[in-house]
């Protein structure tokens, strides 16, 4: 049984689920580590900015942007955490926009760890919701506003028989 609700301790070994349970990503796409603390409306992860990836740079480094990718893989295991609560499969969501990325730096260090925290703030009947989103780290700070359709049925919405 999933215990779905907002008196989940901000204590990490509360939380049942491993990250890559709630995401649709194969294993080398989850970039977050672990779920920290969530609640009816928000959900806060960390994550160890990775040398190995995808993203990294030969300096050791990560771009700025890949925020971006943090805070959507956040807001997907929320989505996630909630479809495994009422029995549903996980399913894909889609990042349809951001408003003003802002980031304090211009990459950031492999190494480091950063905590991300989105909160849902709209959550409309098209299926669409906004979500404010903050980027925590050493000396590191980041927020946007992310627009993702979060579609009941990914299958059908991809077959082109979504809303």
């Amino acid at each position: 049984m999933c215990p779905c609700s907002s008196d989940i301790p901000d204590n990490p070994s509360a939380f049942p689920y491993p990250v890559a349970a709630l995401l649709p990503q194969s294993q080398g796409m989850v970039l977050l580590d672990r779920v920290v603390e969530i609640g009816e409306d928000h959900i806060v992860a960390e994550l160890k900015v990775r040398d190995d990836g995808l993203f990294s740079s030969p300096d050791h480094t990560v771009p700025a942007w890949v925020g971006l990718e943090y805070m959507a893989q956040v807001i997907a295991a929320f989505s996630g955490y909630r479809r495994k609560c009422r029995g549903e499969e996980i399913g894909l969501g889609f990042l349809v926009g951001t408003r003003h990325y802002l980031c304090s730096v211009g990459c950031f260090p492999c190494g480091i760890l950063l905590r991300v925290r989105a909160e849902k703030i709209i959550e409309a009947s098209n299926e669409m919701s906004v979500f404010d989103c903050v980027i925590e780290g050493d000396n590191i700070h980041a927020a946007s506003k992310l627009n993702v359709l979060l579609p009941q049925d990914s299958k059908k919405f991809l077959a082109g028989k979504g809303i």
